[in-house]
Protein backbone atom coordinates (compact mmCIF):
# COMPACT_ATOMS: atom_id res chain seq x y z
CA UNK A 1 0.00 0.00 0.00
CA UNK A 2 1.59 3.40 -0.88
CA UNK A 3 2.14 6.33 1.32
CA UNK A 4 -0.92 8.88 0.54
CA UNK A 5 -0.30 12.56 -0.64
CA UNK A 6 1.06 15.03 2.02
CA UNK A 7 -1.21 17.86 2.76
CA UNK A 8 1.31 21.05 2.36
CA UNK A 9 0.95 23.12 5.32
CA UNK A 10 2.99 24.11 8.39
CA UNK A 11 3.44 21.35 10.68
CA UNK A 12 2.37 22.48 14.30
CA UNK A 13 4.09 19.97 16.16
CA UNK A 14 7.69 21.58 16.70
CA UNK A 15 9.53 17.90 17.22
CA UNK A 16 7.85 16.39 13.91
CA UNK A 17 8.81 20.16 12.18
CA UNK A 18 11.85 19.64 12.70
CA UNK A 19 12.55 16.00 12.14
CA UNK A 20 11.04 16.96 8.68
CA UNK A 21 13.33 19.91 8.52
CA UNK A 22 16.46 17.78 8.91
CA UNK A 23 15.16 14.76 6.25
CA UNK A 24 14.26 17.32 3.51
CA UNK A 25 17.31 19.22 4.14
CA UNK A 26 19.59 16.07 3.50
CA UNK A 27 17.33 15.30 0.37
CA UNK A 28 17.56 18.74 -1.22
CA UNK A 29 21.30 18.99 -0.38
CA UNK A 30 21.76 15.65 -2.30
CA UNK A 31 19.53 16.72 -5.05
CA UNK A 32 21.92 19.81 -5.46
CA UNK A 33 24.81 17.93 -5.49
CA UNK A 34 23.14 15.09 -8.22
CA UNK A 35 22.27 17.79 -10.36
CA UNK A 36 25.38 19.54 -9.96
CA UNK A 37 27.33 16.76 -10.79
CA UNK A 38 25.16 14.77 -13.13
CA UNK A 39 24.61 18.28 -15.63
CA UNK A 40 27.83 19.96 -15.20
CA UNK A 41 25.41 22.69 -13.62
CA UNK A 42 26.67 25.58 -11.41
CA UNK A 43 24.31 25.64 -8.30
CA UNK A 44 24.34 27.00 -4.60
CA UNK A 45 21.90 26.22 -2.42
CA UNK A 46 21.23 28.37 0.69
CA UNK A 47 19.05 27.04 3.90
CA UNK A 48 18.18 28.98 7.27
CA UNK A 49 16.61 27.36 9.57
CA UNK A 50 14.11 28.77 12.07
CA UNK A 51 17.14 29.59 14.49
CA UNK A 52 18.64 31.00 12.16
CA UNK A 53 21.25 28.44 11.69
CA UNK A 54 23.06 28.50 8.19
CA UNK A 55 23.34 25.01 5.74
CA UNK A 56 24.91 25.97 1.71
CA UNK A 57 25.73 23.84 -0.77
CA UNK A 58 28.18 25.17 -3.85
CA UNK A 59 29.45 23.80 -6.73
CA UNK A 60 33.34 22.90 -6.58
CA UNK A 61 32.76 25.39 -2.93
CA UNK A 62 32.32 28.32 -4.81
CA UNK A 63 29.94 30.34 -3.39
CA UNK A 64 31.32 33.88 -3.92
CA UNK A 65 31.80 33.04 -7.44
CA UNK A 66 28.20 32.11 -7.92
CA UNK A 67 26.54 34.79 -6.36
CA UNK A 68 29.05 37.60 -7.86
CA UNK A 69 27.88 35.66 -11.41
CA UNK A 70 24.29 35.92 -9.86
CA UNK A 71 24.27 39.72 -9.43
CA UNK A 72 25.67 40.48 -12.34
CA UNK A 73 23.09 38.99 -14.42
CA UNK A 74 20.29 39.97 -12.06
CA UNK A 75 21.46 43.69 -12.81
CA UNK A 76 22.12 43.75 -16.23
CA UNK A 77 17.94 42.05 -16.33
CA UNK A 78 16.73 45.24 -14.30
CA UNK A 79 18.59 47.35 -16.43
CA UNK A 80 17.30 45.71 -19.68
CA UNK A 81 13.94 45.34 -18.43
CA UNK A 82 14.04 49.35 -17.56
CA UNK A 83 15.98 50.26 -20.88
CA UNK A 84 12.52 48.48 -22.29
CA UNK A 85 9.88 50.26 -20.41
CA UNK A 86 11.24 53.51 -20.64
CA UNK A 87 12.23 52.70 -24.66
CA UNK A 88 8.59 52.09 -25.09
CA UNK A 89 7.50 54.96 -22.84
CA UNK A 90 9.63 57.17 -25.17
CA UNK A 91 7.89 55.39 -28.53
CA UNK A 92 4.26 56.31 -26.63
CA UNK A 93 5.21 59.73 -25.91
CA UNK A 94 6.79 60.18 -29.09
CA UNK A 95 3.63 59.17 -30.86
CA UNK A 96 1.32 61.45 -29.06
CA UNK A 97 3.57 64.48 -30.25
CA UNK A 98 3.90 62.95 -34.26
CA UNK A 99 0.16 62.49 -33.91
CA UNK A 100 -0.97 66.00 -32.51
CA UNK A 101 1.79 67.81 -35.31
CA UNK A 102 0.17 66.09 -37.99
CA UNK A 103 -3.71 66.55 -37.04
CA UNK A 104 -2.20 70.26 -36.70
CA UNK A 105 -0.30 70.37 -39.93
CA UNK A 106 -4.08 69.17 -41.51
CA UNK A 107 -5.90 71.61 -40.13
CA UNK A 108 -3.39 74.66 -41.18
CA UNK A 109 -3.98 72.67 -44.94
CA UNK A 110 -7.50 72.65 -44.75
CA UNK A 111 -7.55 76.80 -43.74
CA UNK A 112 -5.28 77.56 -46.28
CA UNK A 113 -7.62 75.96 -49.00
CA UNK A 114 -10.44 77.83 -47.21
CA UNK A 115 -12.09 75.11 -45.70
CA UNK A 116 -13.25 74.84 -41.83
CA UNK A 117 -13.32 78.59 -41.37
CA UNK A 118 -16.01 78.58 -38.80
CA UNK A 119 -13.94 77.95 -35.75
CA UNK A 120 -11.63 81.10 -36.54
CA UNK A 121 -11.76 84.62 -35.11
CA UNK A 122 -11.36 87.84 -36.92
CA UNK A 123 -7.84 88.04 -35.68
CA UNK A 124 -6.93 84.25 -36.65
CA UNK A 125 -8.62 84.98 -40.30
CA UNK A 126 -6.38 88.16 -40.46
CA UNK A 127 -3.09 86.41 -40.10
CA UNK A 128 -4.37 83.60 -42.37
CA UNK A 129 -5.32 86.51 -45.18
CA UNK A 130 -1.76 88.15 -44.04
CA UNK A 131 -0.24 84.56 -44.72
CA UNK A 132 -1.54 84.23 -48.03
CA UNK A 133 -0.26 87.32 -48.84
CA UNK A 134 3.30 86.71 -47.64
CA UNK A 135 3.06 83.37 -49.98
CA UNK A 136 1.65 84.87 -52.96
CA UNK A 137 4.47 87.51 -52.78
CA UNK A 138 6.94 85.11 -52.40
CA UNK A 139 5.45 83.08 -55.37
CA UNK A 140 5.43 85.51 -57.81
CA UNK A 141 9.05 86.43 -56.97
CA UNK A 142 9.95 83.07 -57.52
CA UNK A 143 7.74 83.40 -61.26
CA UNK A 144 9.47 87.03 -62.21
CA UNK A 145 12.59 85.53 -61.44
CA UNK A 146 11.95 82.23 -63.14
CA UNK A 147 10.95 83.77 -66.44
CA UNK A 148 13.94 86.79 -66.21
CA UNK A 149 16.03 83.29 -65.86
CA UNK A 150 13.89 82.03 -69.32
CA UNK A 151 14.99 85.59 -71.25
CA UNK A 152 18.40 85.59 -70.11
CA UNK A 153 18.77 81.75 -71.48
CA UNK A 154 16.96 82.97 -74.91
CA UNK A 155 19.08 85.52 -75.33
CA UNK A 156 21.90 83.74 -74.95
CA UNK A 157 21.11 81.22 -77.01
CA UNK A 158 19.98 84.11 -80.05
CA UNK A 159 23.72 85.28 -79.46
CA UNK A 160 25.25 82.15 -79.81
CA UNK A 161 23.56 81.33 -82.92
CA UNK A 162 24.58 85.03 -84.17
CA UNK A 163 28.01 83.92 -83.80
CA UNK A 164 27.46 81.15 -85.18
CA UNK A 165 26.13 82.36 -88.67
CA UNK A 166 28.85 84.93 -88.60
CA UNK A 167 31.46 81.89 -88.34
CA UNK A 168 29.59 80.36 -91.55
CA UNK A 169 29.09 83.02 -93.48
CA UNK A 170 33.15 83.44 -93.10
CA UNK A 171 33.87 79.90 -94.00
CA UNK A 172 31.50 79.29 -96.68
CA UNK A 173 29.79 83.18 -97.50
CA UNK A 174 28.39 81.17 -100.96
CA UNK A 175 26.36 78.68 -98.96
CA UNK A 176 25.47 81.10 -96.34
CA UNK A 177 23.43 83.46 -99.08
CA UNK A 178 21.94 80.48 -100.62
CA UNK A 179 20.74 79.55 -97.09
CA UNK A 180 19.61 83.05 -96.02
CA UNK A 181 17.77 82.96 -99.73
CA UNK A 182 16.00 79.94 -99.61
CA UNK A 183 14.72 81.39 -95.91
CA UNK A 184 13.28 84.43 -97.39
CA UNK A 185 11.76 82.32 -100.27
CA UNK A 186 10.21 80.36 -97.59
CA UNK A 187 9.01 83.48 -96.06
CA UNK A 188 7.91 84.97 -99.07
CA UNK A 189 5.84 81.58 -99.61
CA UNK A 190 4.35 81.65 -96.40
CA UNK A 191 2.90 85.21 -96.52
CA UNK A 192 1.74 84.14 -100.06
CA UNK A 193 -0.39 81.31 -98.88
CA UNK A 194 -1.35 83.75 -95.30
CA UNK A 195 -3.30 86.31 -98.10
CA UNK A 196 -4.12 83.58 -100.87
CA UNK A 197 -7.65 83.14 -99.37
CA UNK A 198 -8.27 86.98 -99.55
CA UNK A 199 -7.28 86.88 -103.10
CA UNK A 200 -9.40 84.09 -104.11
CA UNK A 201 -11.23 85.65 -106.51
CA UNK A 202 -8.45 87.23 -108.21
CA UNK A 203 -6.75 83.69 -108.29
CA UNK A 204 -8.67 82.33 -111.22
CA UNK A 205 -8.06 85.28 -113.39
CA UNK A 206 -4.67 85.03 -112.69
CA UNK A 207 -4.06 81.50 -113.63
CA UNK A 208 -6.11 82.29 -117.34
CA UNK A 209 -3.59 84.80 -117.59
CA UNK A 210 -0.85 82.53 -116.98
CA UNK A 211 -1.90 80.21 -119.30
CA UNK A 212 -1.95 82.48 -122.74
CA UNK A 213 0.93 82.32 -124.40
CA UNK A 214 2.91 85.71 -123.94
CA UNK A 215 1.76 88.06 -126.31
CA UNK A 216 3.12 90.46 -128.34
CA UNK A 217 0.96 93.69 -128.24
CA UNK A 218 1.87 94.76 -132.00
CA UNK A 219 1.06 91.77 -134.08
CA UNK A 220 -2.58 92.87 -133.49
CA UNK A 221 -4.50 95.85 -135.08
CA UNK A 222 -5.91 98.60 -132.64
CA UNK A 223 -9.30 98.87 -132.06
CA UNK A 224 -11.54 101.04 -133.29
CA UNK A 225 -11.14 104.54 -131.87
CA UNK A 226 -7.35 104.31 -131.10
CA UNK A 227 -4.45 105.65 -132.81
CA UNK A 228 -2.07 102.74 -134.98
CA UNK A 229 0.77 105.27 -134.17
CA UNK A 230 0.56 104.56 -130.31
CA UNK A 231 0.18 100.70 -130.51
CA UNK A 232 3.09 100.90 -132.78
CA UNK A 233 5.05 103.08 -131.06
CA UNK A 234 7.97 101.63 -128.72
CA UNK A 235 9.35 97.90 -128.98
CA UNK A 236 7.51 94.89 -128.12
CA UNK A 237 5.92 94.31 -124.41
CA UNK A 238 5.75 91.08 -122.46
CA UNK A 239 2.89 91.04 -120.32
CA UNK A 240 3.16 89.97 -116.87
CA UNK A 241 0.32 90.07 -114.74
CA UNK A 242 -0.40 89.29 -111.15
CA UNK A 243 3.02 87.43 -110.67
CA UNK A 244 3.36 86.65 -106.57
CA UNK A 245 6.68 88.79 -104.95
CA UNK A 246 8.64 84.92 -104.77
CA UNK A 247 8.42 84.57 -108.55
CA UNK A 248 9.43 88.00 -109.06
CA UNK A 249 12.40 87.89 -107.08
CA UNK A 250 13.62 84.25 -109.01
CA UNK A 251 12.61 85.89 -112.73
CA UNK A 252 14.49 88.95 -111.67
CA UNK A 253 17.48 86.88 -110.46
Amino acid sequence: MGRGKVQLKRIENKINRQVTFSKRRSGLLKKANEISVLCDAEVALIIFSTKGKLYEYATDSCMDKILERYERYSYAEKVLISAESDTQGNWCHEYRKLKAKVETIQKCQKHLMGEDLESLNLKELQQLEQQLENSLKHIRSRKSQRMLESINELQRKEKSLQEENKVLQKENPCSFLQLVEKQKVQKQQVQWDQTQPQTSSSSSSFMMREALPTTNISNYPAAAGERIEDVAAGQPQHVRIGLPPWMLSHING
